[in-house]
């Protein structure tokens, strides 16, 4: 479920969150660099990338659970830089969940609503509420102890949104479920951002995560911001060689000169191997210049037998990596290095086996050609 596809458009909607310049340096570490980046009422963001990226910390700087080194932080159009976390109109998971274990489920969701000193029957009135859209009728009294990995994340998640924050801070809540879990929750995650309209920013490293959930993905690296976009422009045209080999699966060329023709494009990748393509207006390379090509492995295809000419290339099969619907192969082209591809099924195993000696063919018309890095 794509919720770039799943959700009304939001691009005429008003500011939820303003980030400014915003920077943090930890004993004269950079943890976060001068990252600007504004976020829209309702609309799904997602910070993405490596451990140690910075997209925990930029969270906890929303959050306001660490102090910026620099920068402003808007929330609704209040400057929220200096406001203490509880004052912040925001909902927090975190990724132990940061459940109270001397309390019930209900006492745990009530607990942010009973702290704003609502009266007993709004309480009552609206941990139900949001115990109906959590599907947690019935677990009203146990204790948290007695939950489930994915019963204690939906237990976090209601006491989250059950005070109506502003904004929903969501940091790597899945990463202690199972893969079934996980897939689940993601659909129960997309599903809830649908029926509360809550504005939500989500941290994680998982590329299938960020590329399911979210309206607009953030990739970030060493503590700067790489590129936002949705998940369809950051998988069709990622802004440089980080984001093209960090956003799904993709095999990176070694950087080779392009021929730039009236109609089409080539690159020499060494004696034997030229790779053509009708040339796209976005290319728009000199010729002799360096160019890297990312090709993603659905567009590497074993050769037809006696097949020849360009876009060939020919190297010894290194592993079968087998999935159950599909087969993910390496193939060693000398010059090049490992090249990746998926087939459906098993039969590539038997027919060629590993170091058996097979022909590719790479179809560049659907490559990410990037200035040679």
């Amino acid at each position: 479920m794509n919720g770039t596809n799943a959700r009304a458009d939001i691009s005429g909607q008003a500011k939820a969150v303003e980030i400014v310049g915003l920077s943090k340096v930890f004993g004269g570490v950079t943890g976060v660099a001068n990252v600007t980046l504004d976020i829209r009422k309702g609309e799904f963001v997602t910070l993405l990338g490596p451990s140690g990226c910075g997209k925990s910390t930029l969270l906890g700087m929303i959050a306001g659970f660490v102090a910026p080194s620099e920068g402003t932080i808007r929330v609704d159009g209040e400057d929220v830089t200096g406001i203490e976390p509880h004052k912040r109109d925001i909902g927090m998971v975190f990724q132990s969940y940061a459940l109270f274990p001397h309390m019930n489920v209900f006492d745990n969701i009530a607990f942010g609503l009973k702290m704003r000193k609502l009266p007993t029957a709004r309480v009552e009135q609206e941990v139900r509420r949001v115990i109906a859209m959590m599907k947690l009728e019935g677990f009203e009294s146990r204790r948290v102890r007695q939950l489930s990995g994915g019963q204690q994340q939906r237990v976090a998640l209601a006491r989250a949104i059950v005070i109506q924050p502003k904004v929903l801070l969501l940091d790597e809540p899945l990463s202690a479920l199972d893969k079934n879990l996980r897939a689940q929750m993601q659909v129960e995650l997309s599903e809830l951002h649908r029926a509360t309209g809550l504005t939500t920013i989500f941290v994680t490293h998982d590329q299938g995560e960020a590329l399911s959930l979210s309206d607009r993905i953030v990739v970030m690296n060493r503590g700067e911001v790489q590129q936002v976009a949705t998940p369809v422009e950051l998988y069709r045209n990622p802004a440089n060689g980080f984001v093209a080999s960090f956003i799904g699966e993709i095999n990176a060329l070694p950087p080779a000169p392009i021929e730039m023709g009236e109609g089409d494009i080539a690159l020499a990748l060494g004696e034997g191997i030229r790779l053509e393509a009708p040339r796209r207006p976005e290319w728009t390379f000199s010729s002799g210049q360096l160019v890297r090509a990312f090709v993603r492995p659905e567009h590497v295809r074993l050769a037809s037998p006696g097949e020849d000419g360009a876009n060939l290339m020919r190297g010894r099969v290194a592993t079968h990596i087998y999935q159950g619907a599909h087969t993910i192969t390496r193939v060693d082209v000398e010059n090049v290095g490992l090249i990746e591809l998926r087939t459906v099924g098993s039969d590539i195993i038997g027919a060629w086996p590993v170091d058996a000696v097979t022909g590719l063919t790479v179809d560049l018309r659907h490559a990410i050609l990037l200035a040679g890095e």
